[in-house]
């Protein structure tokens, strides 16, 4: 009985590549009597299984990491905002699928069924099903030893940069958290009680376990708004660019309005003025300026609204842009800036963003809410005074966070509600008894969220696993200054002393704290372990890696599952899009696969271990010689066309792994196999690398972004049939 290793379908880049990447890991595994599944977990695979279309691939393989010997190998896939849910849905439609439009206000029962179906795909639907363990991500030797030896630049800083980080003081979600214990398992509901006392239920009765800690808190509209406007009015008075920085993908309920307020506080004269039209065309700030543009197409008034949002623009201060040559403004759609990715680019671009001329300019970035704030807003402040980060000399940050079963899942779940009115929201239990509330406003966003027990004890355990194994100093990153972080932190004291903590190296620190030390140290040479939270891990395994290696896609992130099994994360996929619109017009793709290959590694490890297949770890063995060799002679894509791309990428690795296999004296048979393998490889690669370049400069039509066509797909990233024939035949 062969083994199973599955491996998603995802989107943009990350699937492109894995078009041309698959055949050759299917062919090479099948050698060690190892499957390689896909499940389809993309954003129209999860359309179409919602609406009973396809298979619910994202439901089978949440079952599987409750198995002990689950072995995933999961993609960036697309967490998806509104605009990008109905570009998907539309493109289904265009293609024949049988799937309801995205009710914007749904009325009927059928509209609300539907609603709640579509909620459930978009945002982060995919993170929580398949994280039932905690996150250990780090830079691999290879890729930090290359960084090391080819550095990039971390831009120019000094003390004169005037960008910084602007935050709420009072009345966002930190100031107005609320935390606690339970001491024994319960249920609760979320109630919300008018100001006359009536009380309308907002999600029903779900279960509370022993230990498990929930929060409580709210974001305040009318200060958010009016922060907003006095942010603008730095901007304007310092000849800032004006940004914000959000997770509005992740976070699918809470980000997108407070986006939406940015929107509407920047064009305010416009959204008063044209109330009624916008009403009728439908017209949501959280969808963002591009889509007011589309809905106003051929309307009456287009042109004279489109006067009034330019003088809109001229009058405020100048908006950072996402892209220049086609006037994408920060506020045109709110997945195209999510904060892990804008913020750590900034950085690395001197503390600048591009404005409207295509020119980099210093800026106020927004942050509004303080949970996590802080981290940026030291690391600027540290650049200003220490000047930019040296790749050749810096020590490395790997981070253990905590993630499993949905710990920390923020703004982006069934326990976040806009406030329809003024009164007070509440967590009740089953006796009826208050756990905890929050008064509100009328358009104030309350949100709760959940750690169980388990997980942070879990994490616990990890993060002094990993200590003891590199040996390396780790700072669990909690504030005492917040309600949640403070109930963390408890379980934290308790948990450690289980565990041998002799000659280790741990602290607790606050976030401010804990980042200034870790660059303090990064900046001598040395190396920190952060154990985090689950935001802040997403935040700071983009922000490190890119400053230490360039890129957050090539880390190694495992997830050891709690229930025995592993998921391997490949990497991050926040210029997916960016690269896709690069294939599109010149068939030239620049995603990296590194973290694909690398996470095959110990996915090939696991099976090894388990079942003691011998051959799997030859080919995990390998493959780590030839991921090495990847990197030694820069084999991994570059930028722009005449170069390498990814599958000339992927040549290299089918090249160096087989070498790797045909010289290796552990298993006589495989070194029989890949032999001839290696040397039609050898062979042929003058010819194969020639013919992959010749396809560069084209156009190239896969008949469509969120379902191409297959045989598109095989067209351009398997073009070259001397290389197909070499991998077909093995």
């Amino acid at each position: 009985m062969n083994t199973k290793i599955y491996y998603t379908l995802t989107d943009e880049s990350p699937f492109l590549a894995t078009q041309s990447l698959l055949p050759i890991v299917r062919a090479f595994a099948k050698s060690a009597n190892i499957d390689v599944e896909t499940k389809n977990i993309s954003l129209s695979g999860r359309i179409l299984a919602a609406f009973g279309k396809a298979d619910d691939d994202l439901a089978f393989l949440g079952k599987l990491t409750l198995e002990p010997d689950a072995n995933i190998i999961k993609l960036p896939n697309i967490s998806a905002s509104v605009p990008q849910l109905k570009a998907a849905i539309a493109e289904l439609q265009k293609n024949g699928f049988d799937v309801p439009d995205y009710p914007d206000a749904p009325a009927t029962d059928e509209e609300k069924a539907i609603r709640a179906k579509y909620d459930k795909v978009k945002g982060s639907a995919v993170n929580p099903v398949l994280r039932q363990g905690n996150s250990d991500r780090r830079a691999p030797n290879a890729v930090k030893n290359y960084a090391r030896n080819n550095p990039h630049s971390n831009g120019n800083w000094n003390e004169s940069v005037k960008t910084h980080v602007a935050s709420m003081q009072a009345n966002d979600f930190y100031g107005n958290e609320k935390s606690i214990t339970m001491a024994e398992a319960d249920t609760f509901k979320i109630e919300f009680v008018d100001e006359a006392g009536a009380v309308t239920e907002l999600r029903a009765a779900k279960p509370l376990l022993k230990g498990e800690i929930i929060d409580a808190t709210v974001m305040r509209m009318a200060a958010l708004e009016k922060f907003i406007a006095d942010a603008m009015a730095e901007a304007k008075a310092k000849g800032l660019l004006f940004s914000v920085h959000l997770k509005a993908t992740m976070m699918k309920v809470s980000d997108p309005v407070l986006f939406g307020a940015f929107v509407r506080v920047f064009f305010k004269d416009v959204f008063v003025k044209y109330a009624d039209l916008f009403k009728e065309l439908g017209i949501d700030a959280n969808n963002g300026l591009g889509d007011l543009y589309k809905r106003l197409e051929g309307n009456a008034k287009e042109t004279e609204v489109k006067a009034a949002i330019d003088a809109a623009l001229a009058a405020g201060p100048d908006l950072a842009m996402v892209d220049s040559s086609k006037g994408i403004t920060n506020l045109h759609v709110p997945s195209d800036v999510i904060i892990d990715a804008s913020m750590p680019a900034m950085i690395r671009n001197s503390g600048c963003m591009w404005n409207k001329e295509g020119k980099l300019q210093e800026v106020v970035a927004c942050i509004p809410d303080r949970c996590y704030a802080g981290i940026y807003d030291e690391t600027i402040e540290f650049c200003k005074q220490n000047g930019a980060f040296d790749p050749k000399t810096m020590g490395t940050v790997p981070n253990v966070g905590l993630m499993a079963q949905g710990a920390e899942e923020y703004g982006s779940h069934d326990k976040t509600f806009v406030a329809k009115g003024k009164g007070v929201i509440r967590a009740v239990n089953s006796k009826g008894e208050v756990l905890l509330q929050q008064d509100v406003e009328a358009g104030d966003i309350f949100r709760m969220c959940q750690a169980k027990d388990a997980p942070v004890r879990d994490w616990v355990k990890l993060a002094v696993t990993r200590a003891r194994l590199s040996n390396t100093p780790a700072i669990f990153w909690l504030d005492p200054e917040r309600a949640h972080d403070r109930e963390i932190q408890k379980k934290v004291e308790a948990y450690l002393p289980e565990h041998d903590l002799k000659g280790l190296d741990i602290k607790i620190m606050s976030p401010r704290k804990a980042i200034v030390e870790t660059m303090k140290r990064a900046k001598a040479g040395l190396d920190t372990i952060g154990v985090t939270g689950n935001v802040m891990r997403d935040y700071l395994t983009d922000l490190f890696p890119i400053l230490e290696v360039g890129t957050s896609a090539k880390m190694l992130s495992i997830v050891p599952l709690m229930a025995g099994g592993g998921l391997y994360e490949t990497g991050a996929g926040g210029s997916a899009p960016k690269q896709v619109q690069q294939f599109l017009a010149e068939n030239y793709l620049r995603w990296d696969s590194l973290g694909e290959y690398f996470a095959l590694v110990p996915a090939f490890e696991q099976v090894a271990l388990k079942e003691g297949n011998k051959k799997a770890k030859v080919l995990a063995d390998t493959l780590d010689a030839a991921n090495g060799k990847i990197l030694e002679f820069n084999r991994t894509p570059a930028r722009k066309i005449g170069e390498l791309d990814n599958r000339g990428s992927h040549f290299y690795l089918a090249l160096y792994w087989s070498q790797a296999l045909a010289a290796q004296k552990n298993d006589a048979e495989l070194a029989a196999k890949f032999a001839p393998v290696a040397a039609a490889l050898e062979a042929k690669e003058s010819e194969i690398v020639a013919a992959l370049a010749a396809e560069q400069g084209k156009p190239a039509d896969i008949g469509g972004y969120y379902l191409p066509k297959p045989e598109l797909l095989k067209k351009w990233m398997r073009p070259v049939e001397a290389f197909n024939a070499v991998i077909d035949a093995i």
